[in-house]
């Protein structure tokens, strides 16, 4: 197995995805600034518990805990939805809202990664990363 993926977040998602299957409560993913920044946008709006960077050789490792040991998942669904064949960009108005409001959408924008309520909010668009409920 390749330490590097192609698609970094794509790789995050799918560990994450596969941990809350089969009832893992963490995982351990090569980090770097655009992970760790996605995650802490995840914990922040409580669909994973928390996160850190442990300094490992050859590179980082990013600690990933889900939920508590014993507890359900916060995540029914997390997916992709720019993907590096066809990026989604969308202006601030245009910003789509998932499940009625109980889920979130990801955003990348200029003043950096944000969830798409905090975009609408600060009238920014970008590119939506990662739709979640």
């Amino acid at each position: 197995m390749s330490i590097q993926s192609t698609d970094q977040i794509a790789d995050l998602i799918t560990r994450i995805r596969n941990a809350v299957i089969v009832g893992k409560n963490e995982i351990l993913v090569p980090a770097s600034k655009l992970k760790a920044g996605l995650v802490e946008v995840l914990a922040k709006n409580g669909y994973v518990k928390g996160f850190e960077i442990v300094e490992e050789t050859p590179r980082k490792l990013l600690h990933v805990v889900i939920n508590e040991p014993g507890m359900n998942a916060k995540i029914s669904e997390i997916t992709k939805v720019s993907k590096p064949g066809r990026r989604v960009y969308s202006s601030a108005d245009e910003i789509p809202t998932i499940k009625s409001g109980r889920g979130m959408v990801i955003v990348s924008t200029s003043k950096g990664l944000m969830t798409g309520k905090e975009a609408k909010k600060n009238r920014l668009g970008g590119e939506i990363l990662v739709k979640v409920w």
